[in-house]
């Protein structure tokens, strides 16, 4: 039986422990300690702990604000949620404070000032460092900039950025004097960043001249050109150079706009200044990827992102001052936010722009090795190729420093999972976890107060009440359901840009009324309080009456080395009739004979069930996929389906378009057969 479809922890195997040492050393646990104190509470174990954190939700949250003396004002006179509801909750109602100001506390830190806060990092393994208190003088000084070009509170700053120190310094300075920030990777296409942030409006622009990707200079001067031509309301752009450094900026070609460099605009002396804002006030917007109609503006405010942050990074990832964290994320992806976030904490992060594969597929491991990193951040598709390619990434390397590894973005495949530890460190606290661009963070994840059982989810993050519910809407055990959040959490957006009713936040996240977040994801909650994740509900495969997650197919088919990828569809057609193809691309030098066709459904057979076998199997040169990397099995479904209504998916939301050409090619054919 697969993994994936055993639905008592006590089937798997366990693959990591902690010790009774690790436990009680865990901020989680020194967390408990405090809170037994603060309110009287008996906090023993995780479970107890989650349970008091989602029932006793005001005295959680309070607890979190003390705990971490979070800096701001008002704390003690309001009270921590005005109305436990949703959509709109109100958290701290009057109290005021600043996501910039409670990361930079760290630089007055006698033992943390000149300690490294940024490594970054170039493709030839040369960096740079920046310390906490250069970092925070930095930021000090284009924050000057952007209230000397007419920046107020509440103003947008857009930004078209690689993962480099200034996109972090970016945010910072924006974030400290109450403006809100958009960030962009600049592998988008012009169009698609600015369909993303014309809608905002922002004043500022801060672009760069290019990024090295696989040892190649990307030129992305005109590109920045197409942008501030596409943005009307934008006053002035700040030009990050990268490629040059005393390359001469340019001059505006339209009028009233300035041009400054970046590397001018940090160099002056200024004194640091934050401008605390309401606890719900706007932080930064994030969008969804946009694959059918406009990409929705999701925004987040100042307080919900300090406290959830330093809950999840402080307690369930257990990262604090001497961590040094990892994670090679594009800029348009909620994953690029972690790396403020783990700031947020006081450990120090690794920036890095470049190719994942420029010295080989493992290359992600060099960095991790040369910067002694203890925790990393990544894709479940990045370990999965990484394994399928036979490298050894501990040849040569050192990775003593290593604590925990993060997978996210889809499910893990149980051969990866075991593969982590059997290839990279037996000990290293491996966790998926699953949240979502919604709330800028997680749902279900990692503690380091229990064991990790092979291919399972350790449960609900603190704070989140998660159930999965059936049809009728009722929680159930042992069985896939749709994922429902049923307490408020401070991450949930204080709004969506442009909603000004809230009818398309309610549609987004409220389809079974007030009170109930569904997240669109299908569950199991089994009877140990663990979690699978099958995937998005929308592209369940339904065969027979049973629903199948695309999950179950793809763990079952890793193994097989001949497959490089691969994507199922369930496709209801105009005859009644149901469609399941699965589309696999092939690795190099392998052709899909039957032979290959047999394992394919023999592996599919034994490691899931009969009704996991597609109806037919066919070769796609590539899968398309988002600018995240996730597979785009919705918006292919309504390519394919008569019978699914649905907007045009837009080709500037995939990461290679010409995939998405060839699947668009091979339905006409099929419907003109």
């Amino acid at each position: 039986m697969s993994t994936a479809l055993v639905h008592s922890v006590q089937e798997a195997p366990i693959t990591w422990c902690p010790t009774s040492e690790q436990i009680y050393n865990s901020k989680m646990a020194d967390f408990s300690r405090y809170s037994e104190v603060q309110f009287g509470r008996s906090l023993p174990d995780f479970r107890t702990l989650l349970e008091w954190s989602v029932t006793e939700v005001a005295e959680f949250w309070r607890s979190i604000q003390t705990y971490f003396d979070i800096i701001g004002e008002g704390f003690d006179g309001t009270e921590v949620l005005k109305e436990p509801v949703m959509p709109f909750a109100s958290w701290f109602p009057g109290a005021k404070l600043n996501f910039a100001e409670n990361v930079l506390r760290h630089a007055h830190n006698p033992l943390m000032s000149h300690e490294t806060a940024i490594f970054n990092v170039a493709e030839d393994g040369s960096h740079t460092e920046l310390t906490w208190a250069q970092l925070e003088s930095q930021v000090a000084s284009l924050a000057a900039t952007f209230i000397e070009l007419g920046v107020e509170p509440g103003d947008r700053i857009a930004a078209v950025l690689p993962n480099i120190p200034e996109a972090v310094i970016g945010l910072l300075a924006a974030a400290s004097v109450g403006a809100v920030w958009t960030i962009n990777s600049p592998d988008l296409s012009a169009e698609a960043s600015v369909r993303r942030v014309k809608q905002l409006d922002p004043k500022i622009l801060v672009a760069s001249d290019g990024y090295v990707f696989g040892g190649r200079n990307i030129e992305r001067r005109e590109h920045t050109a197409e942008v501030e031509a596409g943005l009307p309301s934008i006053t002035a752009t700040i030009l990050v150079r990268t490629l040059e450094a005393d390359r001469d900026p340019g001059t505006m070609s339209l009028t009233g706009q300035k041009r400054l460099t970046f590397d001018r605009c940090v160099a002056k002396r200024t004194t640091p200044a934050y401008k605390r804002v309401g606890f719900n006030d706007p932080l930064w917007i994030l969008f969804s990827s946009g694959t059918t109609g406009e990409p929705k503006g999701i925004v987040h405010g100042h307080g919900g992102m300090v406290l959830d942050g330093l809950k999840n990074i402080g307690l369930h990832q257990d990262i604090g001052p001497g961590d040094v964290y990892y994670v090679a994320a594009n800029t348009s992806w909620m994953v690029w936010n972690t790396l403020v976030q783990n700031l947020l904490a006081g450990a120090a992060i690794v920036t890095y722009a470049g190719s994942p594969k420029v010295t080989g597929k493992d290359h992600h491991f060099q960095i991790i090795s040369d910067f002694k990193v203890t925790m990393f951040a990544t894709g479940a598709a990045y370990l999965t190729m990484v394994e399928k390619a036979g490298i050894d990434p501990q040849r040569g390397r050192d990775f003593s420093a290593l604590r925990s590894i993060l997978s996210t973005g889809s499910p893990l495949p149980p051969s990866t999972w075991r593969w982590v530890h059997e290839a990279i460190k037996a000990d290293v606290h491996l966790g998926s976890d699953s949240g979502g661009t919604d709330i800028c963070g997680g749902f279900l994840g990692s503690n380091p107060m229990e064991p990790v059982h092979l291919g399972y989810l350790q449960g609900a993050l603190l704070g989140v009440a998660v159930e999965a519910h059936d049809e009728d809407g009722h929680a159930v055990l042992g069985q896939v359901g749709a994922m429902a959040v049923t307490k408020p959490i401070p991450s949930m957006p204080v709004m969506l840009w442009g909603d000004e009713d809230g009818n398309r936040y309610n549609s987004s996240y409220f389809t079974a009324g007030d009170g109930i977040w569904m997240h669109g994801d299908w569950i199991t909650r089994t009877y140990d309080g663990e979690f699978i994740v099958h995937g998005r509900a929308d592209a369940t495969l339904n065969r027979q009456g049973v629903r199948i997650g695309p999950s179950d197919i793809y763990d079952a088919l890793t193994e097989i080395e001949e497959l490089e990828d691969f994507l199922v569809l369930g496709i209801e057609e105009d005859n009644g009739g149901y469609w399941m193809p699965l589309f696999v691309v092939l690795a190099e030098g392998a052709e899909l004979d039957d032979v290959l066709r047999d394992r394919i459904c023999t592996t599919l057979k034994t490691r899931a069930s009969a009704r996991h076998v597609p109806d037919e199997i066919i070769v796609a040169p590539e899968i398309p996929v988002t600018h995240t990397m996730k597979r785009l099995e919705v918006p292919l479904k309504k390519v394919f389906s008569p019978r699914v209504a649905g907007r045009e998916l837009n080709p500037d939301s995939v990461k290679n378009p010409e995939a998405l050409a060839w699947f668009r090619e091979y339905a006409r054919q099929r419907a003109a057969a």
